[in-house]
């Protein structure tokens, strides 16, 4: 990244630095001269996870007894929140076919292979992925695990 005056500066656009238009700032010379000078990019985080670099999210539930507050509040944790993602996710899915369901239950249709085949695929994931989420001791195992999510297709 580059900076000029401690703002940063796109070296690839057309600038106007001290009422002179320059096309670009590519040449290391010119860039010396007009003190232009290239730091390193902040460093990454993922901001599902942390709040900063180095600094995660909290893992678990946790009951918070503000003083203006007649109740204490559950704040919830990221195993929490990504359990309510995964269950929304498998909601989703299913209810594409749910309409089978009812056919089947209302009228003993049978639903077809294909179908039953990725429901029973969509149940054993969202299941696969509580039990691996719940059992996350860091925030590292559960960027782990929930980088292994592998939702079946209804095709």
């Amino acid at each position: 990244m580059f900076l000029l005056n401690g703002n940063p500066i796109n070296i690839d656009a057309e600038q106007t630095i001290n009422s002179v238009r320059y096309p670009n700032l590519r040449s290391p010379s010119l860039r010396e001269q007009l003190g232009v000078i290239e730091v390193a990019d902040p460093e990454q985080y993922d901001q599902r996870f942390y709040w900063g670099v180095g600094n995660p999210k909290q893992l678990e539930d946790v009951t918070v007894s503000p003083e203006d507050a007649t109740e204490p509040i559950i704040a919830k944790g990221l195993k929490s929140q990504w359990i309510a993602q995964v269950k929304d996710t498998a909601g989703k899915l299913l209810s594409a076919t749910d309409w089978m369901i009812i056919r089947k239950i209302e009228r003993s249709v049978e639903l077809p292979t294909n179908i039953q085949a990725f429901r029973t695929a969509v149940l054993a994931e969202v299941n696969r992925l509580e039990v691996a989420i719940a059992g996350c001791a860091d925030v590292e195992a559960l960027i782990a695990v929930v980088a292994t999510q592998q939702w079946p297709t209804n095709e």
